[in-house]
């Protein structure tokens, strides 16, 4: 199973909190409005600063706003500021010393491949794709009534 962490998940919460607010927003704030314990929401925040993702302001009258709309943030940048590259494997991308059947895997490089196809799609999709309210559930057209003279199956 491909499951992103739970610091990724917050992550996104926080920038989708952030995007909702103009101005700055404190980490005690943000871990009011979205559940999220605030040591957890300090760490995420530390981290999105540090990756570009968010700006910061110490001090009175300071706090966190976004590097910029989340229509120019995907996935894979929430994942490498969190968890580090998108990497399924750990040979992935060239990397050694990190598997100990490396010397005898027959399938050593060949992720390399499925491994872009993840990070492309994931791609593919912003954050604010992520944050916009839900659509509406699509109602099913009822089926017009069958003519009197003809049976009902």
């Amino acid at each position: 199973m491909l499951r992103l962490s739970k610091l990724t998940d917050y992550a996104v919460v926080v920038l989708a909190r952030l995007a909702e607010r103009s101005g700055s927003q404190t980490a005690p704030a943000i871990a009011a409005a979205t559940g999220i314990a605030e040591p957890t929401v300090a760490k995420v925040l530390k981290s999105l600063a540090h990756a570009g993702l968010v700006e910061g302001r110490r001090g009175s009258g300071g706090g966190y706003w976004l590097a910029r709309p989340l229509r120019e943030m995907t996935i894979p940048d929430v994942i490498t500021a969190i968890d580090g590259p998108v990497a399924l494997t750990a040979c992935v991308d060239g990397g050694q010393g990190q598997c100990d059947a490396e010397a005898l895997c027959p399938v050593r490089g060949r992720w390399d491949r499925v491994n872009q196809a993840v990070l492309a799609a994931l791609s593919e999709i912003t954050l604010d794709e992520l944050a916009a309210p839900p659509a509406p559930a699509r109602r099913h057209p009822t089926p017009p009534a069958l003519p009197a003279h003809l049976p009902a199956e």
